[in-house]
C-alpha cells in the first residue's frame, strides 16, 4: 500500500465487521426480539433508531443493563489481529453508527483504535434520545479524508455503509448479509479476514489528486 503517489486510510464498519452486533446481543438477553432488528434491514436509520427508543421505553430497558451485556462481549475471532496487521501498514479509521456509551469497552480490547461515531443522550440511567456526530457521518468522513488528499478504501456490512464505499476510491462489503450484495453486486464480496487484508493491499491505486 505504499507504492502509490496517494497515502492511503483504511475506513472499517465496526458492528459485525470487528465487533458484534451489539443491539442483538441486547436482544439475546432480554428477550426483547424487536431490538434484532439493525441497519442489516432497515436502510433508514432515523427510522431504526426511533423504533429501538420506543422499544427501550416500553420495556423500562435502562442504559446500565445495556452496559452490563456490552461488558460481556469481545471482538469477532480474528478482529484484533486483523486490525492490528492493518494498522501496522496504513492508517485506520472506524466510522460507525453507534454510539461513544456503547463502543468504549470494545475499543479497549480492539487497542483503542480511533472510532467516529455519535451519542446517546442519558437522562438518569435512561437512554431517552441520541445525537449524530453528523448525517451520513461515514461519506461525509471518506470525502473530508479524500480533501486531505488520501486515498480511501472502505468497508462494511449494511445499508448504512454503502455511502461510504461509494464515496471512496474502493469499496468493500465484509460478512454482509445475502440481501446486501445481492443489492450492491458492484462491492466485491469478503468473509474471511484474511481475504479483506489482501483485497485492501492489492486495491487499486488512484493517481496523486491535484493540490
Amino acid at each position: 500500500m505504499s507504492g502509490g503517489a496517494r497515502q492511503t486510510i483504511v475506513t472499517l464498519d465496526l458492528e459485525g465487521v470487528l465487533i458484534p452486533e451489539i443491539w442483538i446481543a441486547v436482544a439475546e438477553r432480554t428477550g426483547i426480539d424487536g431490538l434484532r432488528r439493525t441497519t442489516r434491514d432497515e436502510p433508514d436509520y432515523d427510522v431504526l433508531m426511533r423504533y429501538r427508543l420506543d422499544l427501550l421505553a416500553e420495556h423500562g430497558l435502562s442504559m446500565p443493563t445495556i452496559a452490563d451485556v456490552i461488558g460481556t462481549l469481545s471482538p469477532l475471532d480474528g478482529a484484533k489481529s486483523f486490525l492490528d496487521e492493518l494498522r501496522a501498514e496504513t492508517q485506520v479509521v472506524l466510522l460507525s453508527d453507534t454510539f461513544e456509551q456503547f463502543a468504549q469497552p470494545l475499543m479497549a480490547q480492539l487497542g483503542w483504535p480511533t472510532v467516529l461515531c455519535h451519542r446517546l443522550v442519558v437522562d438518569g440511567d435512561r437512554i431517552v434520545d441520541y445525537r449524530l456526530r453528523q448525517p451520513n457521518q461515514k461519506q461525509c468522513a471518506v470525502e473530508a479524508f479524500q480533501r486531505l488528499n488520501y486515498r480511501v478504501i472502505a468497508a462494511g456490512d449494511s445499508y448504512n455503509d454503502i455511502t461510504m464505499l461509494a464515496a471512496a476510491d474502493t469499496g468493500f462489503l465484509f460478512r454482509a448479509p445475502s440481501n446486501v450484495i445481492a443489492e450492491f453486486p458492484q462491492y466485491a464480496a469478503y468473509e474471511r479476514y484474511d481475504e479483506l487484508l489482501a483485497a485492501i493491499r492489492t486495491a487499486p491505486v488512484v493517481p496523486n489528486a491535484a493540490i
